[in-house]
């Protein structure tokens, strides 16, 4: 008797025990997880800051953030981490899709003329009638060079866009002459810099004194965002995100770019460590401090679009249904 209370006991001891919850599978379309603008996100995943936020996260790579977009929106992901712009995008034409942590306080988009057209390409003018690589058409490369374009006083699309991706396909289509120039990311700047000394860089975005001298204000780059409905259905998983975002963050201010580059996949480094971590170096301050989106950047995004886009300024968009803070507030009080 004496020995069946006590494994009864036992038992109810166990059951008193909390359960762990089962994590939270999600699937995160990433616009090109080799480029630099998206590192928080793949930082996050190797530091474990998913799963400690109970996200069972699976990264899916794409060439560019409309590919990445399309499989959200088609329901084969469930979040994309890509540049906020496409929010507005979608909101024009009536799809409510919103970001709910900002990582990147900058776009960190460059546009570097190809060596041998340097003569011929001295501004962003000299671009009508150019081959010029974008990640993807459609991309958030693809709007800037639209946009670009257009203020220069050409056609938005004057220039011939060809999809090259970012990272090393970008760096090659450049180094093999198949295009006169390549709206593009770090690592890929800095690598090519580093092999063509005197490269014309007509427009970058890497730092705010740039930023703000081209768009007049801070300019939101890469972002978590879905389907409104998504972020509705599953409060539990988008706070789990914005909170491992907001971790990585601070991992990456409290950090040198060396220690962040040795928890980096060995594919994404790459065979030249010291390039990258060039590039890394040159990138450490686009990424935000804080996981916020900030309203007047987000103003600036807006009016941006608009001018390159009768649709965009036709629609009335709503900015306060593009993006939300509350998920990124509320990890920050819980630390």
């Amino acid at each position: 008797m004496k020995i069946r209370n006590l494994m009864l006991a036992a038992t109810l001891s166990l059951a008193a025990l909390p359960v762990a919850a089962a994590a939270e599978s999600v699937k995160i379309a990433i616009g090109g997880a080799a480029c630099l603008c998206y590192l928080p996100t793949v930082l996050a995943k190797q530091l474990g800051n998913f799963e400690k936020h109970g996200i069972e996260a699976e990264l899916i790579d794409f060439k560019g953030g409309s590919q990445a977009l399309k499989a959200v929106v088609g329901g084969s992901a469930d979040v994309v981490s890509g540049y906020y712009e496409h929010t507005i995008n979608l909101a024009a034409k009536k799809q409510q899709l919103a970001a709910f942590v900002t990582y990147d306080q900058f776009p960190g988009i460059v546009i570097v003329v190809a060596p041998d057209e340097t003569e011929n390409i001295k501004t962003i003018a000299d671009l009508a009638g150019k081959t010029v690589g974008v990640s993807a058409p459609g991309s958030a490369t693809d709007f800037f060079l639209k946009y670009l374009l257009g203020k220069a006083g050409q056609a938005p699309d004057s220039a011939a866009v060809v999809g090259v991706g970012l990272g090393a396909t970008a760096v090659a289509a450049i180094d093999q002459g198949q295009i006169d120039a390549v709206v593009t990311l770090d690592p890929a700047v800095t690598v090519l810099q580093a092999r063509h000394q005197g490269l014309r860089l007509l427009a970058d975005t890497r730092s705010a004194t740039d930023t703000e001298a081209l768009f007049g204000s801070g300019y939101p780059g890469g972002a978590l965002y879905t389907l409104q409905s998504w972020i509705d259905d599953n409060p539990e998983a988008v706070q789990g995100l914005a909170a491992a975002i907001t971790e990585t963050l601070d991992y990456i201010h409290s950090h040198t770019p060396e220690e962040i580059m040795a928890q980096m996949p060995a594919e994404m480094v790459g065979a030249d460590k010291e390039a990258y971590l060039a590039a890394l170096t040159n990138s450490i301050h686009m990424y935000s401090e804080t996981g916020l989106m900030d309203p007047k950047g987000a103003e600036t995004v807006l009016a941006v679009f608009s001018a390159g886009s009768p649709d965009v300024a036709a629609a009335n968009v709503d900015l306060s249904k593009t993006y939300t803070n509350a998920f990124v507030e509320k990890a920050r009080a819980g630390q």
